[in-house]
């Protein structure tokens, strides 16, 4: 998968093809060369995912009066 197909991704496909990529690393399949390919790809997919949540949040931001930061009410704080 090339930097152009990943910019091409979503979120969700982008987190999903990440994980697939962990999973596959994590089982050491392939070859050293491989086991690097798939290591640089997760980490533009991570760059991509980054960027996404970056766009998100500033659309947030733009939604709320003020353009202020509304303060995180999930589950956890996943902002540490």
């Amino acid at each position: 998968m090339s930097k152009h197909d990943i910019a091409e991704l979503n979120f969700e496909d982008s987190l999903a093809k990440l994980q697939s990529l962990v999973a596959e690393l994590e089982r050491g399949d392939g070859g050293l060369a491989d086991q690097i390919a798939r290591y640089e790809q997760g980490m533009t997919l991570i760059s991509h995912c980054n960027e996404l949540l970056d766009k998100a949040e500033l659309r947030v931001q733009e939604l709320l009066p003020g353009g202020e930061e509304a303060p995180f009410a999930g589950p956890m704080d996943s902002r540490s």
